[in-house]
């Protein structure tokens, strides 16, 4: 059942551990009451994949998850057909002494559905969450395509004609911003920017994502992360490797923060050699010293 206000939202999302400020929750809430697409923005691993899943399992309906990659076209996303079982057909038809038709041939019976055509058929008991996942990886050219799908939930297929969304489904796209996606696309969804948290916001997240974390170690760690982000580094850690490094500190049954450990477990936290070299050794100390 979809909540009935923006605090109830809210209030579902936390149950499901997903800590949304005031403003995420009343874009989900609008996008949810004006049965219109969310497009979320924001830097890599600040929980806007997450938004999804969270939402499908709130609203206990299935996810349905598009992920884009350049080259991306109709026969990934939408449909395309099963040629191996149109050949068994035809194959079996003349050895009946019959003729395939053409009807036969490109029919539903024979459609192999991709993401967007499972979501618009839905048939499914409640609509579907559908994620369109990293939008600015695809090329312009899908970017198209989507703008009837989100304008008017159809998809049209040659062969067999329109077809409809009975009942749209819940729609996410998400960006990290590799490129600008375009205004046409963007104007037919809310939009929201994922910001990486504040120290009490990341804190919180921490403690309901790994509550078996000491607490001086949660604070020790979204601290020591809230601290690197300030640093110049090519990719800065964001809210999903602080969850994976606390995870990994509580499995080495660390209690706190040293030296020791944030050198021998950076790697966790920082995926680049260069931002490796750029924080081990003084760094690490001015950072922790900081941090505790």
């Amino acid at each position: 059942m979809k909540p009935q206000s923006i605090d109830q939202l809210q209030e579902a999302l936390r149950q499901q551990l997903y800590i949304a400020g005031r403003g995420l929750a009343t874009t989900l809430f609008l996008a949810l009451k004006l049965n219109r697409p969310v497009f979320l923005e924001g830097e890599a691993g600040v929980g806007k994949t997450e938004v999804a899943k969270v939402l499908a399992s709130l609203l206990d309906t299935p996810l349905i998850r598009l992920q884009c990659y350049e080259g991306l076209d109709v026969n990934q996303a939408v449909y395309e057909w099963n040629y191996t079982r149109q050949m068994i057909h035809i194959r079996l038809a003349e050895s009946r002494g019959d003729r395939a038709t053409e009807g036969e041939l490109f029919g539903p019976d024979f459609l192999l559905r991709r993401p967007l055509l499972q979501a618009i058929e839905n048939e499914y008991a409640r609509p579907p969450v559908l994620l369109i996942d990293e939008i600015d990886r695809s090329d312009e050219e899908f970017e198209a395509f989507l703008l009837e799908v989100l304008s008017d939930f159809q998809i049209t297929i040659p062969e067999i004609g329109t077809i409809k969304a009975h009942e749209p489904p819940v729609v996410v796209l998400t960006s990290n911003r590799t490129r600008e996606v375009h205004d046409a696309l963007k104007r037919r969804c809310l939009y929201y920017w994922i910001e990486y948290p504040t120290f009490e916001k990341e804190l919180e997240i921490v403690q309901a994502k790994v509550p078996e974390a000491p607490a001086t170690l949660a604070r020790q760690v979204t601290s020591f992360v809230q601290e690197l982000r300030q640093a110049d580094l090519y990719k800065i850690p964001g809210v999903a490797e602080t969850l994976d490094w606390t995870a990994a500190l509580v499995a080495l049954d660390q209690q706190a923060l040293d030296v020791q450990i944030v050198e021998d477990t950076l790697g966790v936290l920082l995926k680049y050699h260069d931002d490796l070299a750029k924080v081990r050794g003084n760094k690490t100390q001015k950072i922790l010293d900081k941090a505790i």
